[in-house]
């Protein structure tokens, strides 16, 4: 019997966020329910979306707003022990301003509350591939390019 070649195939679990920031350049980060760090907004693509309709999808669950979703900062390979191989869009939300900010109703059952930090102090308040992900998502959004990451670390 001949074993079927599909399953040497890799089928990552695929998620997208995005990275928003406040008027003085600190990034968005979400305080979830069900996680003992923090998280940017986003979430995992459902079958038929696309990254960006997911992440758009679950800025407005997670925070009742729907501002524009920009382009794409960074997609990192950072497979996990617990869930396997993971495949992570991050995109550029720009600059969340008081007219978003008065908007935001949080989805209770997923989030506790939100706020603001420093890039530099990121890996004081989430695991270490995900603040290297904001870190170089900060860094391609300053140079307008889009980075491939390996659990969060840049490939050259």
């Amino acid at each position: 019997m001949a074993s079927d070649p599909t399953q040497s195939f890799a089928r990552p679990r695929v998620a997208a966020g995005v990275l928003f920031f406040d008027e003085r350049g600190r990034v968005m980060m979400v305080v979830p329910t069900y996680k003992d760090y923090l998280e940017i907004p986003g979430g995992y693509i459902e079958c038929g979306e696309t990254p960006t309709q997911a992440v758009a999808r679950e800025v407005k669950e997670e925070l009742g707003i729907t501002p524009p979703i920009g382009r794409l900062l960074v997609v990192d390979w950072a497979p996990t022990p617990a869930e396997g191989d993971k495949q992570l869009f991050v995109f550029d939300g720009g600059v969340l301003d008081r007219h978003w900010l008065d908007r935001i109703v949080l989805d209770q059952d997923e989030l506790a509350g939100y706020g603001f930090h420093e890039v530099a102090e990121i890996g004081t308040v989430t695991i270490p591939r995900l603040a290297r992900r904001i870190a170089q998502g900060d860094r391609a959004r300053r140079e307008g390019t889009t980075l491939y990451l390996e659990s969060g670390e840049v490939v050259a």
